[in-house]
């Protein structure tokens, strides 16, 4: 390969690369080989320090794949067992009508819901600390699953979380220094660290930020020290090492047996093989396999995108939350992997489609309100300046039409495929999300009714939730429906009918009595992290 110049690489971080910006930290390796690192923007607004290839950052849920290699490397010491029970370690946790193994936890396929989720419906603020011993009580608590273990593949930070928990007790060693013991200091990363000690001072640390306005920033850090599900602090010079790990393994004395092992996605219960190993997710860009995973919380954000069959690879760490790591890392790899690409980038995919007209289409037949039928997410699409437009959880994409009955979501990076099925009738019944060829998700046309204010008056009360150990309350202010949540947060319902209410990432299905009055709501919530959490009038 002839590198290119690395003015181009440049250029795609140009936005950051000034005085007064938070910005990046950039490695890009080849055939072993540390070929461009650099550092763009400030890691310390206060005291004005760059960014270099040294800084060290917090790499959120790029974080898993430690988590899931101190777990394989306990199994082949013959801890464990991955096909174990979770409840063998961590028995706080009920047992269930069907199992849930460790091997569940590794492949999110567990059911389990997802603790920062529930953290936030239970009123615990993600920016305070909370002992680990409270998180485990938090999810004991809860009755039933998402769904049955294996069933389906949906992203669970609790998983993450338990299995640092069951390293612990395995072990007889936190995560922190088993992961040090084993991996880190065998390795050589020197500068890498499961942060489970918010106390802890460290040198050369980016600081984490978001935007507050338009070219002014705010800190934007936690001390919340759970670890397994995120946690650690590295710098790419580290997870370079690392990244070179998986051609040429150094841990336990394994070989690349060991690699193999967890670069070997999960399946779920009917034989279908889904895109998610061992803390890593195996797809595709362009034509080429990619080996990946992504991370983001609070003020940070990573990725790590690796084309094991080019022995190529790109890491993109970031201390501003609004960054787009993995967009970027995607970008620096169309640069240097332009001869080997079979396939259109997604930016040249979604211009071609950008441009398509399709007079013919009535967008109004489209709009209203779809329900998805698994995670309870209401979307509500609407016709904006010529345009349809779907919003959800306070975000707004468009839908660019391919054809009468095919769309394609034009501000999200994987440009989701939107289908209508063309049923006969005037209006679709359904729509179906597409997203990298997976299995389709499926939402349900609602008949938007909203109720008349006697009945607004019937969702109004206090309904308690034993699972969450919380009372929320839902008034009517100026017409409106308000629930009020514990720290004074409070939100604005939106009636879709009699028994549905929207809010910002939740929707409430409500239960009435024989006499029809409304004794109780089940929440979802967390793009379907939790689902069907019972509340009681």
């Amino acid at each position: 390969m002839t590198l290119p110049s690395p003015n181009k690489v440049d250029e795609l971080f140009s936005e950051w690369d000034k005085p007064g910006s938070p910005g990046f930290a950039l490695a890009i390796t080849k055939d072993g080989e540390t070929v461009y690192k650099r550092g763009y923007g400030i890691a310390d607004l206060e005291h004005n320090i760059k960014i270099f290839p040294n800084s060290v950052f917090d790499i959120a849920s790029t974080s898993k794949q430690f988590t899931a290699m101190c777990i394989a490397l306990l199994a082949r010491k013959g801890k464990l067992s991955l096909d174990d029970e979770i409840q063998i370690y961590i028995s706080e946790i009920p047992r269930y009508e069907y199992p849930i193994t460790v091997r569940h936890l590794i492949h999110h396929t567990s059911g389990i819901r997802d603790y920062l989720t529930l953290m936030g419906l239970a009123g615990m603020q993600c920016e305070n600390d909370y002992p680990d011993n409270e998180i485990i009580g938090l999810i004991a608590r809860q009755k039933e699953l998402n769904f049955k273990p294996g069933e389906e593949h949906l992203y669970s930070n609790s998983g993450y979380f338990l299995l640092a928990e069951i390293v612990k007790r395995v072990s007889g060693e936190s995560l922190a220094v088993f992961a040090d013991k084993h991996i880190f200091s065998p390795l050589g990363m020197k500068t890498t660290h499961f942060h489970d000690d918010f106390t802890r001072i460290v040198r050369n640390r980016a600081i984490g930020y978001s935007v507050r306005d338009e070219g002014s920033f705010r800190i934007d850090m936690s001390i919340l020290d759970v670890v397994g599900d995120g946690g650690i602090y590295t710098t790419v010079e580290d997870l370079c090492i690392w990244d070179q790990n998986f051609y040429q393994n150094k841990l336990g004395g394994y070989g690349q047996d060991l690699i193999e092992e967890i670069i070997t996605p999960g399946r779920l219960n009917s034989g279908e093989v889904i895109d998610y190993a061992f803390g890593l997710v195996i797809g595709h860009y362009r034509g080429l396999e990619t080996i990946s995973h992504s991370g983001g919380w609070m003020g940070y954000r990573s990725q790590m995108l690796r084309f094991p069959k080019q022995r190529f690879s790109v890491i993109c760490l970031s201390n501003l939350g609004s960054a787009e790591p993995p967009e970027l890392a995607r970008k620096v790899a169309d640069i240097y992997l332009v001869d080997d690409f079979t396939e259109q980038s997604i930016e040249s995919v979604s211009r071609q489609t950008q441009i398509r007209e399709i007079p013919s289409v009535d967008l109004e037949s489209k709009t209203g309100f779809y329900q998805n039928l698994k995670t309870g997410t209401v979307w509500e699409l609407l016709v904006k300046d010529g345009k349809l437009i779907v919003e959800f959880a306070g975000m707004s994409f468009t839908l660019a039409p391919v054809s009468s009955s095919h769309f394609v979501i034009m501000d999200i990076p994987s440009n989701p495929d939107v289908e209508f099925e063309e049923s006969g009738l005037d209006e679709p019944s359904h729509l179906y999300v597409c997203v990298d060829g997976k299995p389709r998700e499926v939402f349900q046309r609602l008949d938007f009714a909203p109720p008349d204010s006697e009945q607004l008056m019937d969702f109004t009360g206090e309904y308690y939730c034993q699972e969450l150990d919380v009372t929320y309350r839902i008034t009517i202010e100026d017409g409106e429906l308000l629930l009020n949540r514990r720290n004074s947060l409070r939100e604005t319902l939106k009636p879709i009918n009699k028994d549905l209410l929207e809010g910002t990432d939740i929707t409430l299905q409500f239960v009435r009595d024989d006499f029809h009055q409304a004794v109780g709501f089940n929440m979802s919530a967390g793009y379907g992290s939790v689902r069907n959490i019972q509340f009681v009038k």
